[in-house]
């Protein structure tokens, strides 16, 4: 005798308006955010930039060398593709390579060709295990150890100037007899230079902080620092780019690919991270920290609910209409129609004679109230039991036929 309609949505289902007034408020905050992150960066790009940069007077940027170089005469170019690096090689240009560990399997050995037999000057600086065995073969990365003060203890012109200087990270071993070993621990070198044929050599440094702004006024790094890129007229400093073409080439026929884990483990601070400034990465982690906040704040919860007792008197009528507009506000028209069917089962089943447990039960109840109606094919459990209103000109139209159902059972 109950109805089969579909079931219309309750007031659990948000609608697509209900949840846009919910979240616009998050989401206008989150633009706001954005927007005023991009112009700031906008505003702040032109003297923000990475690690090692020539450009950069943040404390990891290498601004104060580059000024240093070229009040001394010594040019510095700014390259950020292997092949503009590689076209600048030459018996008068110093080379220096600032991310060894970040380039390609194929990208290494280009630029090991290049720099081979052009007679100049190459600087790694902190080339891990798989960087060393392309770029500079023959030679180990064995370990890391701490940078600190150390005395040169070898016979390179440069490092005997300089004295004492902030060395260590990568330390480096090699069978060669003519390469020069600097800065030892432990018996290994944190600066190994490499003659080439000709003129040229390749420097291999352990640690970049000799070039850092904020240590260059320390130790003898500022000397040692000079005399290693300054030892040619021409500078080209490489700085690694996202956008580099030579990345893709060679790359389905190179199993090695980049270095990975391993360039990673012994490069220390190589790999995407170091590309981005520090400003950046700051930025990021306080982002993440309001967008978990906020998550916390939204996602809060308040325990079940506890009856407590009025401190004044409501009356029955205004608690009802309160009720009733909270309904309506939260299109609640399943939750209200289930209150009117319920009250009215509870009304009707003593004039019936069913008992209050049996009040909602249809198996009792329906079979009671047919018996009652003198309306033949009326069905009073879609009345009763039926499914909610599809809209409020049905759930008007219930209360009508719920007045009316319980009007007739009292005059029978």
């Amino acid at each position: 005798m109950t109805a089969t309609a579909a079931v219309p949505a309750t007031s659990e289902s948000r609608t697509p308006q209900q949840v846009w007034r919910r979240v616009r408020g998050v989401l206008l905050a989150v633009l706001i955010l954005v927007v005023a992150g991009v112009a700031f960066a906008a505003v702040r790009s032109g003297g923000q930039h990475g690690r090692l940069d020539p450009r950069s007077a943040d404390p990891y940027g290498s601004r104060a060398v580059a000024q240093l170089l070229e009040k001394r005469g010594v040019s510095v170019d700014v390259v950020t593709t292997l092949d503009e690096a590689a076209g600048a090689t030459g018996p008068g240009t110093t080379l220096l390579v600032t991310g060894p560990n970040m380039l390609t399997g194929h990208q290494q050995r280009r630029l090991h060709d290049a720099t081979a037999g052009s007679a100049g000057r190459t600087v790694l600086i902190s080339p891990g295990s798989p960087s060393v065995a392309r770029l500079a073969p023959g030679v180990r990365a064995e370990e890391r150890g701490p940078v600190t003060a150390r005395a040169p203890r070898c016979g390179l012109p440069a490092a005997r100037t300089a004295g004492i200087a902030d060395m260590g990270g990568i330390h480096y071993a090699t069978d060669a007899p003519e390469a020069t070993a600097c800065y030892p621990d432990d018996g290994l070198a944190s600066l190994l230079v490499l003659p080439e044929r000709g003129a040229g050599d390749t420097v291999l440094l352990g640690s970049p902080d000799i070039l850092h702004n904020n240590r260059l006024d320390q130790q003898g790094n500022a000397s040692l620092g000079l005399q290693l890129l300054g030892s040619r007229p021409h500078l080209v400093w490489y700085l690694l780019s996202l956008d580099d073409p030579s990345a893709a080439e060679g790359r389905d026929g190179d199993t090695d690919g980049r270095d990975g884990a391993g360039g990673e483990e012994a490069g220390g601070e190589s790999g995407f991270i170091s590309l981005i400034p520090p400003g950046w990465l700051w930025g990021t982690l306080q982002l993440a920290l309001a967008a978990v906040l906020a998550a916390l704040w939204r996602g809060r919860r308040f325990g079940p609910l506890v009856t407590e007792r009025l401190p004044v008197a409501i009356r029955a009528s205004e608690s009802t209409e309160g009720r009733a507009r909270l309904y309506r506000k939260a299109d609640a028209r399943d939750r209200a129609a289930t209150a009117l069917r319920s009250a009215t089962r509870t009304r009707i089943s003593p004039l019936l004679g069913v008992s209050p447990q049996d009040a909602n039960s249809p198996a009792v109840l329906i079979p009671a109230v047919a018996a009652r109606l003198s309306t033949p094919g009326s069905d009073p459990g879609a009345l009763l039991f039926g499914p909610a209103p599809a809209d409020d000109a049905a759930l008007l139209l219930l209360t009508e036929q719920l007045d009316a159902l319980e009007r007739e059972i009292r005059t029978s």
